[in-house]
C-alpha cells in the first residue's frame, strides 16, 4: 500500500490507525469533518458511542495515535479516562470533549493526562488546534521537556529566514520577547544584519553601533563592554544591533564574531540571533555556535529548495545542532505554491511550527507600535510563538509530571 493510501485510510504502516473518534452526537461529527478532510483522513472512522464505546473496541484493536472522544454520557468522567488509559498504547493523544463546562474539572482532565478537553459545542477551528497542538506535542523530543539539566543550560537560538520577506525578524524579536518578559530568562537579542536590521526598530529603539564596536574591537569585548554597547529594553532584555552605512563593510574577521558570541553566551541564559541568509556560508561558526537553528520559510517552490539547502549545510557544519522548521504566512489550501504534505515530503521533515497569515493582524500591531506578543498576546500567531519558546525555555522543566499516562503520552517518543 502505498504512503498516500496508508494516510487516506486512516493507518499507518503497521495497521495501527493514525486517527479515532467516538462522539455522541452528529453537531461535533460535521465540525470535525473538515479536519479530516484537511488530513486525508477517513470520515468512517468516526464512531458512536462516546467513550464507553472507545474503551470496549480499544481493548480488542490496537489503538489511533489520536484519538478524540466524547465523555458527555459518563457518569464518571475521570474513572472512565482511567480505564481508557489501560487499553490504550504507548504514544496516543487523546483529545476529550464534553458538556462540563468548569474550570476545575478542565484542570482535573490534564492531570489526568489528556491532551485537551473541549467544551461543546465545538467548533471546527477548535478541533483543528487541538490536532495541530497534539502532533506537536508527539514531533517535541521528550529531553527538550523532561531534561532538566539540558534545560538550565545557556543556549544560543539562530533564527534563518530561507527566503526574504517570510517574517524572521518578527517571530525571532516575539520570541525574545516572551523569553524576557514571560518566562523570567536574561535574554540577548542579536540582530546580525548591520545594514538593514529591524530588530532595535522592532522594539521602538535606537540600534547605535553597538555590534559594529563590537566586531571592530574583539579584544575589547567582555561583559562590561556588552553591558555599554546594548540597548536594555528591559531589565531581562538586551539588544546588540547596528545601523550601519550603506558603503561600510560587512563582516571580515570570523574570529571576532566567534569571540562575541562566547561572550554572549557568557553573560546571557538565552541569546537569540536574527541571522541573515547571506552571511551563513562564509561563517559557518554562527552555525556551529548555536545549540537550536529555527528555519522560516512559506510554502513557496523557491522556499521548499533552499530549506533542503540549508537543512544539508547546517548538518554538514554541525550535525549536532537542533534544526526546526517553522511556517509562516501560510495562507489557506489552493492559495500555496506547494502543500504543506509535498513541502515535508521534499525536505525529508516534519514541519514544526505554522503560522497561518494575518495580514489585517500585522497591520493593527504596527500601527500599534508594540511588538505582536504585547498587542496581541491572544492571537494564534502568539500563542504559537509561545508555544516556539516553550520548547527552549529552561521554565519548561517541570512539565511532564507523572501519571497514569506517561507510558502513553511520552514512551514512544522515547
Amino acid at each position: 500500500m502505498s504512503a498516500e493510501s496508508l494516510l487516506k485510510s486512516g493507518s499507518n504502516a503497521n495497521g495501527a490507525q493514525h486517527f479515532g473518534a467516538y462522539l455522541c452526537d452528529d453537531e461535533t461529527t460535521q465540525q470535525l469533518v473538515p479536519v479530516l478532510n484537511e488530513r486525508e483522513w477517513d470520515t468512517s472512522l468516526v464512531k458512536t458511542g462516546g467513550i464507553e464505546s472507545a474503551i470496549r473496541t480499544l481493548s480488542t484493536i490496537g489503538s489511533p495515535q489520536y484519538l478524540l472522544v466524547d465523555l458527555s454520557n459518563s457518569a464518571e468522567p475521570e474513572e472512565d479516562i482511567n480505564a481508557l488509559a489501560e487499553v490504550c498504547e504507548p504514544g496516543t493523544m487523546v483529545i476529550t470533549t464534553g458538556t462540563v463546562n468548569d474550570v476545575t474539572f478542565y484542570r482535573n482532565m490534564i492531570a489526568c493526562g489528556v491532551q485537551d478537553y473541549l467544551v461543546k459545542p465545538v467548533t471546527t477551528d477548535q478541533l483543528r488546534e487541538a490536532f495541530l497542538a497534539a502532533e506537536h506535542t508527539l514531533r517535541t523530543p521528550v529531553d527538550s521537556v523532561v531534561n532538566e539539566e539540558d534545560n538550565d543550560k545557556e543556549k544560543i537560538i539562530s533564527f534563518i529566514g530561507v527566503r526574504g520577506g517570510v517574517g524572521t525578524s518578527t517571530i525571532a524579536t516575539n520570541c525574545a520577547w516572551i523569553l524576557a518578559h514571560e518566562k523570567k530568562q536574561k535574554t540577548a537579542f542579536v540582530d546580525l544584519d548591520m545594514h538593514f536590521g529591524t530588530g532595535a526598530l522592532s522594539f521602538d529603539l535606537e540600534p547605535g553601533r553597538g555590534l559594529t564596536d563590537a566586531l571592530e574591537n574583539p579584544s575589547r569585548v567582555d561583559g562590561l563592554f556588552i553591558e555599554r554597547a546594548m540597548i536594555k529594553e528591559s531589565d531581562n532584555l538586551s539588544i546588540l544591533g547596528s545601523e550601519a552605512p550603506l558603503n561600510d563593510p560587512a563582516y571580515t574577521d570570523p574570529a571576532a564574531l566567534n569571540h562575541l558570541l562566547i561572550e554572549m553566551k557568557n553573560n546571557f541564559k538565552c541569546v537569540i540571533l536574527d541571522l541573515p541568509r547571506t552571511i551563513v556560508a562564509d561563517y559557518p561558526m554562527l552555525i556551529s555556535e548555536t545549540d537550536e537553528v529555527i528555519l522560516v520559510s512559506d510554502l513557496s517552490l523557491a522556499a521548499t529548495r533552499d530549506v533542503v539547502r540549508f537543512i544539508s549545510y547546517c548538518k554538514s557544519v554541525a550535525p549536532q545542532v537542533k534544526i526546526r522548521i517553522l511556517l509562516n504566512k501560510v495562507s489557506g489550501p489552493g492559495l500555496v505554491e506547494v502543500s504543506k504534505k509535498d513541502f515535508e515530503a521534499t525536505i525529508e521533515q516534519p514541519v514544526d511550527w505554522e503560522i497561518p497569515l494575518d495580514s489585517k493582524l500585522m497591520i493593527q500591531v504596527a500601527r500599534s507600535g508594540k511588538i505582536l506578543s504585547q498587542a496581541a498576546k491572544n492571537s494564534k500567531a502568539s500563542k504559537i510563538m509561545h508555544t516556539i519558546c516553550d520548547n527552549f525555555s529552561s521554565s519548561i522543566g517541570d512539565a511532564a509530571q507523572g501519571n497514569i499516562w506517561e507510558k502513553i503520552g511520552l514512551a514512544k517518543r522515547a
